[in-house]
C-alpha cells in the first residue's frame, strides 16, 4: 500500500514537473474544428506518466524481487512506444512511420509473450493473433483519448477491476501489483487531467497504455489468472465505441484515418456540455454493469458466450442511439 501511495505521489510530481516544462517549451495542443476542447493545453503528459510507472516498477523490483521476462518485455516496449508518441506530440511523425513502428513492436512482443508449447503452427497463429490484439488495443485507446479524464478513468477502472479478478488466483500476486501500479500512476496523472484538464496525455501516453492493457490481457490468459473473455468485457466500452465508429466511417466512405469528433463519447460530451458527466457515466457502466459480468465469467466459465453478449448488447444499442446525436 505504501508503494502504491508513493506511486500516486510520484506521478503527481513528475507529471506536474512535465507540465511546467511543456508550458516553457510551448508544447501545446491547439484547438481546431475537430477538437473537444476550446483552450490551448499542454500535451505529451504521457511521457511523465510512463516515467513514473517505470520508477514504481523498479521500486517493487528492488523490495520484492525482479519482474519476470514477460513484464520486463512489455514495459520496455511500452517505453519505446511512449518515446515515439512523444516525438509525434512534439514535432509530428508521418502516420505510415508510426504504423510500421507500432506493428513491428507488437509483433516482436507477441512472439515473446506467447509460448510455443502447442507447436510451431498453432504457436505462430497465436502470436499473430496476439500481435493484432496489441495493435488494435493501442490504436483504440488512442482513438478514445478525446475528452478530459476519459483515458485516465478507464485505465484506473480496468486495472483495478482486473486486479480484483486476479486476486483469487494462486499465482496472481505480481499481476495484481502490476495492474495496481498502473492504476496508481494514472490516479496521479488524473490530478492534472481532471476536467477541465491542465495537461493532456498525448500519443506518448495513450498509445503505450493501450498496448499495456492489451499485453495484460495476453499475460492473464497465458498465466491463467483471468479468463480472456473477462478482459474482453472489462474493455467493452472502449472496444465498442472505437470499433463501431471506425466501421461506420469506413462503410459510409468517410476518410477514416483523419481526426474527427464522431465517437459516441464525443457526441455525448457535446450534448451534455460536460466531459465530467461522460467520465462519470463511464465509471457507472464499468462498476455496475461490466465488472459484475466479468466476475460472473470468472466464476462460471460455461456462461462465457451469454455473458459477452449480455455485456455488449446494451453498449451496441447505446452506440446506435448516440450516432443520431449531433
Amino acid at each position: 500500500m505504501l508503494l502504491l501511495f508513493a506511486s500516486v505521489c510520484l506521478s503527481i510530481l513528475v507529471c506536474g514537473a512535465y507540465l511546467q516544462i511543456a508550458r516553457a517549451q510551448n508544447i501545446f495542443d491547439i484547438p481546431n474544428e475537430r477538437s473537444s476542447h476550446s483552450l490551448a493545453t499542454p500535451r505529451g503528459g504521457g511521457i511523465g506518466l510512463m516515467l513514473s510507472f517505470s520508477l514504481g516498477l523498479l521500486l517493487v523490483g528492488y523490495f520484492y524481487g525482479s519482474w519476470s521476462p514477460a513484464y520486463v518485455t512489455l514495459v520496455l516496449a511500452a517505453l519505446s512506444l511512449s518515446v515515439i508518441g512523444f516525438m509525434d506530440d512534439v514535432i509530428g511523425l508521418p502516420m505510415r512511420l508510426r504504423f510500421v513502428a507500432y506493428s513491428v513492436t507488437c509483433a516482436l512482443v507477441a512472439f515473446v509473450l506467447l509460448p510455443f508449447s502447442s507447436g510451431f503452427v498453432l504457436g505462430t497463429l497465436g502470436a499473430v493473433l496476439a500481435a493484432l490484439t496489441l495493435l488494435w488495443a493501442l490504436n483504440l485507446f488512442n482513438f478514445m483519448d478525446g475528452i478530459d479524464g476519459i483515458a485516465a478513468v478507464q485505465t484506473i477502472m480496468v486495472c483495478t477491476m482486473a486486479a480484483v479478478l486476479a486476486s483469487s488466483s494462486v499465482d496472481g500476486a505480481r499481476y495484481v501489483l502490476f495492474c495496481l501500479l498502473l492504476a496508481s500512476c494514472y490516479a496521479g496523472f488524473l490530478v492534472w487531467n481532471f476536467p477541465p484538464a491542465r495537461l493532456f496525455l498525448g500519443d506518448s501516453g495513450s498509445v503505450p497504455t493501450g498496448f499495456l492493457l492489451g499485453g495484460l490481457a495476453i499475460i492473464a490468459s497465458v498465466e491463467d489468472v483471468i479468463h480472456p473473455a473477462s478482459w474482453l468485457i472489462l474493455m467493452a466500452v472502449f472496444i465498442t465505441d472505437a470499433t463501431w465508429t471506425l466501421v461506420w466511417r469506413i462503410v459510409t466512405g468517410q476518410p477514416f484515418t483523419e481526426a474527427h469528433r464522431l465517437h459516441g463519447y464525443q457526441r455525448l460530451s457535446r450534448r451534455w456540455h460536460s466531459h465530467l458527466r461522460v467520465d462519470m457515466l463511464l465509471v457507472a457502466v464499468n462498476a455496475f454493469w461490466l465488472f459484475p459480468i466479468a466476475y460472473a465469467v470468472q466464476c462460471w466459465p460455461h456462461t462465457t458466450l451469454f455473458m459477452v453478449i449480455l455485456a455488449y448488447l446494451p453498449l451496441l444499442l447505446g452506440m446506435a442511439k448516440a450516432g443520431k446525436l449531433a
